[in-house]
This record gives C-alpha cells, structure tokens and sequence, in this order.
C-alpha cells in the first residue's frame, strides 16, 4: 500500500495547470515511486480504471511530463517523470503556454486582423509577450529556472537581459 497524500495533492493541483485529475494522480505515484511504476501498477495503487490509466498517462506523455521506460526482459512500460521540481516546472509552464496562451495569442490575432478593433491589437501584443516570456522560461535548464524565479537560489539577483543592439544603417550617399 503506498502513501495517497501527494497523488491526491496533484490530483486537486492537476486541473489549475490544465491537466484531468487522473493525470494529476498518476503524475504524483510515478513522481514519488522508488521504482518507475507500470500502468498496471498505477490501477492497483490509485484504485483508477485502466482506461483512465491509460489516458491519463497518454495525457503527460504528450505534455512531456513523463516518459515510458522498459526493463530488460519486460514486455511492460514502466513511467518515470522528472525528479527535479524546477524541471517539472520548466515542462508545465512549456505546457501551459502551448495549451492556453498560444491559442488564444492565434485566436485574438485572427479577431484582430478582421475587425481591425485596436483592444485586440493590444491584447494581442500583451498576450505576445507573456508567450515569448514563457517560452524563454522553458528554454532555461532547471537550474537557471530557479534562479531566475527565485533569485535567493541562485546566490544573489538574476541576471537583467542585455538589451539588443540596434543594427546601424548604411549611410546612403
């Protein structure tokens, strides 16, 4: 029998990063698990469907929060996430940012190009720059990630980005 309290804590946690309750719970067993746990493994300790199971596992895959191993000999997947928590972090906030952001960044350009409405256009730009910030955050390895958010990690304030130069132009004669 193993201990519930974390699987059911991402199990309440999952929905808020976008993901079903099922994958919340099985996202917690395999992250706590000594030993990659299989999905028949996941049936009996979460006491969930191997429907469920199945997809809800298809469902972190797909988000790049766990990835299936097999061991010599074993016809079976065994899942292993990572064990890191700023990478499990760096992977949600990829997630995030493909699942909700992007779409809505395509959504409110498409509205944006047909009605020409300058709060769109804002909008837009807003919701531009938060994805482009999301997806330098998931391009940082776990460590710079934690610096970054947390400074107090990193030994001190995070680095400022350098601002670009600007190319000069040709003299025309």
């Amino acid at each position: 029998m193993i201990d519930t309290d974390l699987p059911e804590a991402f199990a309440e946690l999952a929905p808020r990063f976008g993901f079903s309750r099922p994958a919340g719970r099985c996202l917690g067993a395999i992250w706590r698990a000594a030993q990659a746990p299989s999905a028949d493994d996941l049936v009996d300790q979460l006491a969930l469907s191997r429907s469920n199971v199945s997809t809800a596992l298809k469902e972190l895959r797909e988000a790049g929060l766990i990835q299936a191993a097999r061991s010599p000999g074993s016809r079976k997947d065994f899942f292993v996430a990572p064990t890191d928590p700023w990478e499990m972090a760096r992977l949600m906030i990829a997630e995030r940012e493909r699942r909700v952001i992007g779409p809505a960044r395509d959504q409110l350009s498409a509205l944006e190009a047909r009605s020409a409405d300058p709060r769109a256009a804002a909008l837009c730009e807003v919701l531009d720059a938060i994805s482009g910030f999301m997806q330098a955050l998931t391009r940082l390895d776990p460590g710079e990630l934690a610096s970054h958010v947390d400074p107090a990690r990193g030994g001190g304030k995070p680095e400022k980005p350098r601002p670009k130069k600007k190319k000069k132009k040709a003299a025309q004669a």
